[in-house]
């Protein structure tokens, strides 16, 4: 499949709502939780006032010139944080375009840009039933906590 990685543009932020939701980890059996509960303090971290802190960093993936993925990074108080130097993870993919590596090549070109701007590390939380978290190892991240249903991971940039 054919797509490209670019930045997120400041009209496009509003998506990143869409793909918060889609980011919630639905285990098989169970049913999805309301999208108004993107809406939740704890959720809204990831997205409200997107771009205005020097931090916010996002990227989109684009097929046939519809965003079908999104990864963004902010330094951020969330389920993933590590310290105030090390910017926390959100990603996802429309369940369609999920299995066919642009996930990959997301966090990947996203790992690139932290790294050139010379961040440390990257960290993120993933339920630990979460198939994703083979992909977050792949790409260098380990555990370094987790509760009893979550795995903080990091990765060194």
């Amino acid at each position: 499949m054919n797509y490209i990685i670019r930045e997120i543009s400041e009209e496009e932020y509003w998506l990143l709502e869409n793909f918060l939701y889609e980011a919630i980890f639905v285990p098989n059996g169970i049913l999805a939780p309301p999208k108004s509960i993107i809406y939740q303090p704890e959720l809204q971290v990831y997205v409200k006032n997107f771009g205005k802190k020097k931090d916010d960093i996002g990227l989109v993936a684009e097929v046939n010139e519809k965003i079908v993925g999104a990864v963004w990074v902010r330094i951020m108080n969330d389920y993933g944080h590590i310290d105030n130097e090390t910017p926390s993870f959100a990603i996802s993919l429309y369940k369609e375009y999920r299995g066919l590596g642009i996930g990959t090549a997301l966090m990947n070109k996203m790992l690139c840009i932290l790294k050139q701007r010379g961040y440390r590390q990257a960290s993120l939380s993933i339920q630990k039933a979460n198939y994703a978290v083979k992909m977050y190892q792949k790409a260098g991240f380990v555990i370094v906590g987790e509760n009893a249903e979550e795995y903080i991971m990091a990765c060194r940039l």
